[in-house]
């Protein structure tokens, strides 16, 4: 009954005071470097059936929406954007209204999930089917950072067919996408060997990799590592040059970030099983993704220059925090 109250609460307050209250959101209206990037006041979101509302605490922010906001799609020959865009595919957050037909969530449940191009904002409106709840021992900047990537690493590993006892070496290990593919592997039983810079060498242990140098030598080193032969490959740099890893297993059985290598494309589907999975995976092995720097929502531009820079152990997340109350705005006078 209490989560039916509060869903009848949430529908109830799209009143006209709910509908003409803004959120910001950052957007941009060209391609071109970070500075395109910028915040402005849309109209709140209104959750439709199936639907809910999420008011956002972290969203992740990923490689892919460099290419995306610098214009890659496009001169690749993509469809013609309609500007102005915006980015942002995994968030984590309150859900502050429900729509008709939800019955797995209720106002006030923090969930983490995945959005087409739009987590970069105060509040969003997905299906409820992107959605999984967040568990109390995952923070909000990482729980804001596992959605999408999580599920990319675990969609890699599967279609890798890993199994427990097999051998695969991760190119990139210690980005945050890699040191999933790490964990994962670890959780399922195989032999993981990671290339990055000796930097992040006990980094890598620590989450039971065995490293290798990221540069050609490290492939040498991995074939030290393993004379009987490795037995999937995964790039999940995608920037550096792979070709020196990609004798160390057969084609069918290596996927990279890059496709330059003419491997099979990564089919990272997502799903809220997959979600839960990782979700469970957090609560009985500790999965995470590290986080090595937050931005305010309104420094998206920044936060785009730090992934900017290059590979680095961790993610980048935009974070959207509570006001501070009143009260206690006194008392810091």
């Amino acid at each position: 009954m209490a989560s039916q109250r509060n869903r009848t609460t949430a529908n109830d307050s799209s009143s006209a005071a709910d509908a003409s209250s803004r959120v910001k959101a950052v957007v941009f209206d060209r391609y071109g470097a970070a500075e395109v990037l910028r915040a402005i006041d849309l109209p709140m979101p209104q959750a439709g059936p199936g639907e809910i509302r999420v008011r956002v605490r972290a969203a992740g922010v990923r490689p892919s929406d460099i290419a995306v906001r610098s214009g890659l799609g496009a001169r690749d020959g993509g469809a013609r954007a309609r500007f102005p865009r915006r980015l942002g595919n995994e968030f984590a957050g309150v859900v502050d209204q429900v729509g008709a037909g939800v019955d797995e969530f209720a106002v006030g449940d923090e969930v983490m999930g995945w959005a087409a191009a739009m987590s970069y904002a105060e509040a969003l409106t997905v299906p409820a089917g992107h959605a999984v709840r967040k568990p109390h021992t995952m923070t909000w900047a990482v729980a804001g950072a596992l959605p999408s990537t999580g599920q990319t690493a675990h969609a890699a590993l599967r279609q890798l067919e890993l199994a427990a006892g097999q051998t695969v070496l991760i190119h990139g290990a210690a980005g945050a996408l890699g040191c999933v593919a790490v964990q994962l592997g670890v959780a399922w039983g195989a032999r993981v060997i990671g290339s990055a810079a000796a930097a992040d060498h006990d980094y890598l242990r620590t989450l039971g990799a065995q490293p290798v140098d990221a540069g050609a030598a490290g492939a040498e080193q991995a074939r030290a590592l393993a004379p009987g032969g490795i037995d999937a490959l995964f790039d999940a740099c995608g920037r550096e040059d792979f070709a020196p890893w990609l004798r160390l297993a057969a084609p069918q059985r290596a996927l990279s970030l890059s496709r330059r290598y003419g491997l099979a494309e990564l089919r990272s589907q997502r799903s809220r099983e997959r979600l839960a999975e990782l979700v469970a995976m957090h609560q009985r092995h500790g999965l995470m993704v590290p986080v090595r720097e937050m931005f305010p929502l309104t420094r998206a531009a920044e936060a785009h220059r730090a992934v900017e820079r290059g590979p680095a152990r961790g993610k980048v997340v935009l974070m959207v925090y509570e006001a501070m109350p009143l009260s206690l705005l006194r008392l810091s006078a």
